[in-house]
């Protein structure tokens, strides 16, 4: 269409008398969007010849959605859904190559926490418009979801609001009480006398009533809570019930302008599992409130630590998963949420048998991670560089992370050939370091990395696709 730029050829769409495609100049690798017709009003760019040449601005992004309703992201309600996160706001191309392959997984392109907004310095709008080109560049045309996530503040809703997200992961956790778990009886009961009854609409002896002495039945079993059970449950979770209804209501009362929105309710970043009981507990009081979630994410048995496999006992997770899914059924339907999802391998078919299908999967830094095993693969020198300041920062970054690795394991930078280099990504110590570093390692190299990874889309794009196949094909049964 313009000399010196080459079409993405997914990307050409011919849609009411007007032409749109996404290039790259050839001069330096910069992206635009090109518009040929006669309606180009919106757009903001440089006439040459026929051929109106935009930048990828957030402006020409709102534009575009707007012309091609298919780049804006829906509600997926209860099908099987994958999150992709992606912190640096080139993975999405690689993440619509592998979902194309799996039809029943919903993808969610656009995911993004405010933890990790605040480290990279992106703001939810990016999320959203890079997402946006991504799907663009692909010629994705299906519908797909985007996800503002540990949101722990109304405040934190409003800035994804704003952005036109659809699903709102509401973030309770600071408000559990995880000393509840192991309290004495006279500890736990004065904890329930502290808990926000008004605000939770109820009385101590309703929710006695409501519960003791009652048999739930939740199809292929039944569930009973004796007076300690629930007495502990409340008081762990009776205030993340209460904050989670006010976020609920919040939302409600301040929808993202343009489209519909789901909730999902999180506690897993806590340090004590979330029993069957404890879940029943939760789900209920949230349905009587008159919240309304698509999903949920307790905290499972095990850990689930960032960028490695499940550490756990496996039969001990199946027994608690058929529980929870069960509950999930019975007081639903809603989804089980499986957080800090990413590289759980080991237990990816369990999790497709026991929901069947009302699942979850979320992942975020192992994107990330495969952008790094592209760096060690075209420039050695370089992710010595990264590995070396890593290990400099993992000590402090590790702090709000659930991690283990020891950094007397990670080889040293000039300890191995430039060849083995990209094998450290499956070192189980030197993938978590470099995962939890991510946000020093943006500070100090960010834009060199961005440009490495721009220069090298194709790789990056091919290492995502097939890492990620190995997260999606087990759902698929």
């Amino acid at each position: 269409m313009v000399e010196g730029f080459e079409v993405y050829p997914r990307s050409k769409v011919e849609l009411d008398g007007a032409t749109y495609s996404l290039a790259r100049r050839s001069a330096d690798a910069r992206k635009v969007l090109l518009v040929q017709g006669s309606d180009l009003g919106g757009f903001a760019g440089q006439q040459q010849g026929d051929v109106l040449v935009c930048s990828l601005t957030a402006e020409n992004a709102a534009v575009l959605r707007e012309r091609l309703p298919w780049l804006r992201p829906r509600s997926l309600g209860l099908q099987t859904s994958a999150g992709c996160g992606d912190r640096l706001g080139l993975a999405t191309p690689g993440h619509v190559r592998a979902a194309r392959k799996y039809e029943t997984i919903a993808p969610i392109f656009a995911q993004q926490s405010v933890r990790e907004n605040a480290r990279t310095g992106r703001t939810p709008q990016q999320v959203m418009d890079d997402a946006t080109w991504g799907l663009f560049q692909e010629g994705w045309c299906e519908p797909w979801g985007s996800d503002a996530d540990h949101l722990k503040t109304p405040q934190d809703i409003d800035s994804f609001a704003a952005a036109g997200f659809t699903l709102y992961t509401v973030d309770p956790g600071d408000h559990v009480d995880g000393e509840a778990h192991t309290a004495s009886p006279a500890e736990v009961d004065a904890k329930m006398q502290a808990l926000p009854w008004d605000t939770l609409e109820d009385t101590l002896g309703d929710m006695e009533r409501r519960y003791l002495n009652h048999s739930f039945d939740l199809g292929d079993r039944a569930m009973t809570l004796d007076r300690e059970a629930l007495h502990r449950a409340a008081a762990k979770y009776g205030r993340a019930v209460a904050h989670a209804s006010r976020m609920y209501r919040h939302l409600a009362a301040n929808p993202p302008a343009g489209s519909g929105f789901e909730l999902e309710v999180s506690v897993d970043e806590t340090e004590t599992p979330t029993s069957p009981e404890e879940h029943f507990y939760v789900a209920s009081e949230l349905k009587r409130l008159g919240v309304e979630w698509v999903s949920l994410a307790p905290r499972y048995v095990g850990r689930f630590e960032k960028g490695v496999d499940y550490i756990g006992d496996l039969d001990e997770f199946k027994a608690e998963l058929a529980k929870h899914a069960a509950i999930a059924r019975a007081l639903g339907p809603y989804k089980l949420s499986i957080h800090s999802g990413s590289d759980k391998f080991s237990i990816y078919s369990l999790i497709a048998e026991l929901t069947d299908g009302l699942v979850h999967l979320k992942t975020a830094g192992t994107s990330y991670l495969e952008a790094l095993r592209a760096v060690a693969q075209v420039d050695a020198t370089f992710f010595r560089e990264i590995l070396t300041l890593a290990c400099q920062r993992y000590e402090i970054d590790r702090a709000t992370y659930h991690v283990s690795a020891d950094l007397a394991k990670v080889p040293a930078p000039d300890a191995l050939h430039d060849a083995d280099l990209p094998g450290l990504l499956d070192q189980f110590d030197a993938r978590q370091v470099l995962h939890v570093t991510f946000g020093s390692v943006l500070d100090r190299f960010g834009e060199r990395l961005l440009a490495m990874l721009a220069a090298h889309e194709q790789v990056y794009a091919a290492m995502l696709e097939t890492h990620f196949e190995r997260h999606l094909s087990p759902l698929v049964g």
